[in-house]
């Protein structure tokens, strides 16, 4: 996919919807490849303060992102005094790849439309996909070949690969509160300072 300085996608060497597939936006949001893992993550889902913490954004950032449509939460927006937001997995991915782009000086108008993009996609295959950016376009590669591609072409400065953000958001989230979207029940994230302290309690 590229996005064009306007916002809207534009054909280009790397498009983001691959011939002969389904990429309608009704899509269900599954990654292939990942198993029980991806099946896991589909039955929690996490508050506000807790996807910032995992994300490394501040929640005046989440609060405007949401409310602005940039990235709404998927498992239950904000619906009146006392209602809380609940942010899925791949919606904290999400927010942590805009976050790395907003660092590096993408516009936010092409953010919005990597984002649509990739909900449109369905976020298939999103752990072997890196995006990249010159700072005024962003495309998708998801071979190797594709990213040497595209610098060899020159443009491309920098890179996300989305495996790695995955893997950062999982071990972040795996040590916060999650909620069961079934039951509403509070899952307590394993913290190891708390893990080392029953030990030494252990051992006096």
């Amino acid at each position: 996919m590229r996005s064009s300085g306007d916002g809207t996608a534009v054909g280009g060497p790397y498009p983001l919807h691959g011939g002969g597939t389904d990429h309608s936006p009704s899509r269900p949001m599954a990654v292939q490849g990942s198993g029980d893992a991806a099946s896991g993550h589909e039955r929690i889902g996490y508050r506000g303060p807790t996807a910032c913490a995992a994300a490394g954004i501040t929640y005046r950032q989440l609060d405007y992102w949401a409310r602005t449509g940039l990235v709404e939460p998927s498992v239950r927006a904000a619906g009146g005094s006392g209602t809380q937001r609940l942010y899925s997995f791949r919606d904290v991915v999400v927010l942590k790849i805009v976050k790395r782009f907003l660092d590096t000086g993408v516009s936010l108008q092409n953010i919005r439309t990597t984002v649509q993009h990739l909900r449109e996609r369905g976020f298939q295959d999103l752990e072997r996909m890196t995006l990249m950016s010159d700072g005024a376009t962003v495309y998708e590669c998801t071979s190797p070949g594709e990213v040497h591609e595209l610098l060899q072409g020159g443009q491309g400065v920098f890179g996300i690969a989305v495996g790695v953000v995955w893997r950062d958001v999982e071990a972040a989230l795996s040590q916060l509160h999650g909620e069961r979207i079934d039951t509403g029940e509070t899952l307590i994230g394993h913290n190891p300072a708390d893990e080392l302290a029953r030990r030494r309690n252990k051992a006096v």
